[in-house]
């Protein structure tokens, strides 16, 4: 396990900015270093991997190496990034961002000066395959015959356009260069497939001035009067970002293998479409009236789930692919030595019980939202309902994906009364067709079953599962979900031992590792979603002015640019876990509106 010695040696994950066009997206560093981008989707593999490796697995850094003062900011609601350096001789700003709605991939970024002189060093080394493949790189030209920096290797090209293209030097293109007040260069990096002709620039100030348009657009379509609208417009934008524009898919996180402990086995790739974690966002974005995304999402899950119910998976590639089988990388050494790191997910071929709970909630509140229902949509929803209930008395690997022996976990349960739930609401309240009468017995059955063998009368709280005295943090859902009133004392002891058991101040843990229910060595650091189910939990059962007290608290903790990752050391004031998380975000503005409703 290493030291947060070893930790801080790596940039800080909180350190960290966003890029992003909906389709795939950028990490990059305070001090002007994009460590992480994976073309043209976000999970293809990555041409920049130093996030996981060295600079030797990829980078491409602009930056003012003498700075004294670095400052940095989103313009508006958008993800174009404006960092402005000062040193001892001037001021100069870099703006960053992938533009939006182009058809391509495309990074560009823009230096000017502002006042004096500042001396910049660019640096750009491109390692496809995760940081493996060391790239046939030339000088060439584009269609209008200016200079560019051609990198191929298999099936991809990057093309570097600028003012001022860097020199070769062993392996990488390296410049140094003085920008002094008024001076401006252009660069960017635009990924074809290898067998493409060479692109031409994109027109940087019409690309620049529509993007931050389309976002802002969006981000000032969302209705919130609440306590916090920074956190909750930057976490909806989040959101956004981490939803495919073309395919409707929806990410987890940016990142793979961003440890959950330093130094640990816990580094799993996030980069894919959770059923559960997309129906949560979906709900997330339905609460502040989003509803395009809704019906996006409803196609990109007909598409993906078709064929035989019986094949459903918990998650997919960002097109509905299938097939994500889990390797390790043993070329890159992980963030601060946390190895392995792994791309794809073993988790898919898993048995999750609570997942067509979180689908079937969505789905609901989209109804409730005046999505209509298409008869594939409604078809769909029917039999996997019917899939559902043949196999709700079996045990799953549960919400946290254990990769120990599988349990009869009590949130799983619930999420399956939840299915059966919605699916009924949707016959009684909007006249859709289905077998209600069987319906309800079922949803009767699991209510019983999870009340007699979820519960633990002695501590007046639901258990982690059946069987066990653990408490889990997942079970502040099934105030989510309506499984019991708010008041009701079981519901309200639950809450009261997760925050006595799992708290630390407003951090909450998902369970004790130590238990080893989930198969792999003790050890991690506080959730972010928990921690603000728990905000959420305490704000339902009339304890507001703590709930609202431990939101302010938790907010503070987001970076400079309002970014969370999965979960947060408070111990050493860090973020730990892949970046920017779907998950964390939606917890956010979840908790924001259960808030604002109640107050």
């Amino acid at each position: 396990m290493s030291s947060p010695s070893t930790a801080a040696s790596r940039t800080p994950i909180e350190d960290y900015a966003v890029l992003g066009d909906s389709r795939t997206a950028a990490l990059v560093s305070r001090t002007g270093s994009i460590d992480w981008l994976c073309l043209p989707a976000l999970d293809s593999p990555a041409c920049f991997a130093n996030l996981l490796g060295t600079p030797e697995n990829g980078r491409w850094l602009l930056t003012a190496p003498d700075a004294t003062d670095v400052r940095r900011t989103y313009d508006g609601g958008s993800f174009v990034l404006t960092t402005v350096y000062t040193t001892a001789t001037g001021r100069a700003r870099v703006t960053e961002w992938m533009p939006m709605e182009d058809e391509r991939a495309d990074v560009l970024r823009r230096v000017e000066g502002l006042e004096g002189t500042v001396s910049f060093r660019h640096e750009l080394a491109i390692r496809f395959g995760y940081g493996a493949i060391v790239p046939w790189v030339r000088r060439t030209e584009d269609p209008n015959g200016r200079p560019v920096i051609r990198a191929v290797a298999g099936p991809d090209a990057l093309t570097l356009h600028g003012d001022r293209l860097p020199r070769a030097t062993d392996k990488r293109h390296e410049d140094e260069f003085d920008v002094p007040a008024g001076g401006r260069l252009q660069f960017s990096l635009t990924w074809t497939p290898s067998w493409a002709d060479v692109p031409e620039a994109l027109p940087a100030d019409d690309y620049l001035g529509a993007t931050t348009g389309i976002w802002d657009a969006w981000a000032s379509a969302g209705a919130y009067g609440g306590s916090h609208p920074d956190a909750v417009k930057r976490s909806l934008l989040v959101l956004r970002l981490l939803t495919n524009d073309e395919t409707g898919g929806i990410a987890a996180a940016v990142t793979t293998s961003l440890p959950e402990e330093f130094g640990g086995v816990r580094n799993w790739d996030y980069r894919y479409c959770w059923l559960r974690d997309a129906s949560l966002t979906l709900e997330a974005l339905l609460d502040f009236g989003y509803r395009e995304e809704a019906a996006g999402w409803r196609s990109w899950l007909l598409r993906a789930v078709a064929g035989d119910y019986e094949d459903l998976q918990i998650m997919y590639r960002m097109d509905g692919g299938r097939d994500l089988p889990e390797r390790e990388l043993p070329h890159l050494p992980g963030y601060a030595a946390s190895a392995p790191v792994r791309i794809g997910n073993g988790a898919v071929g898993q048995v999750q019980n609570d997942v067509l709970g979180e689908v079937m909630v969505a789905l609901d509140q989209a109804r409730e939202a005046g999505l209509a229902e298409s008869e594939d949509s409604w078809s769909l929803q029917v039999h996997l309902v019917e899939d559902m209930l043949e196999r709700w008395r079996e045990p799953d690997h549960g919400i946290w994906e254990i990769r120990g022996d599988r349990q009869h976990f009590t949130q799983s349960k619930v999420m399956c009364w939840a299915a059966v739930d919605r699916a009924i609401h949707g016959v009684e309240a909007h006249g859709l067709p289905g077998p209600v009468r069987m319906w309800r017995a079922a949803r009767d059955e699991i209510r019983a079953d999870v009340l007699a063998h979820g519960y633990d009368p002695a501590t007046n709280s639901f258990t982690q599962h059946y069987g066990s005295t653990e408490v889990d943090a997942s079970l502040l859902q099934l105030l989510q979900v309506d499984f019991l009133p708010p008041d009701d004392p079981r519901i309200v002891g639950t809450v009261t031992r997760i925050d006595a058991e799992l708290a630390h101040g407003p951090h909450v843990l998902r369970y004790h590792t130590a238990t080893g229910v989930d198969g792999l060595p003790a050890g991690e650091h506080h959730f972010y979603a928990c921690s603000f189910w728990l905000v959420d939990a305490l704000a339902r059962i009339g304890r507001t002015d703590e709930a609202a007290r431990r939101m302010s608290e938790l907010v503070a903790t987001v970076n400079d640019l309002g970014l969370l990752a999965e979960e947060y050391d408070p111990a050493n004031a860090r973020f730990a876990g892949n970046f920017p998380q779907a998950l964390s975000h939606l917890a956010l503005v979840r908790a924001a509106h259960t808030l604002e409703a109640i107050e």
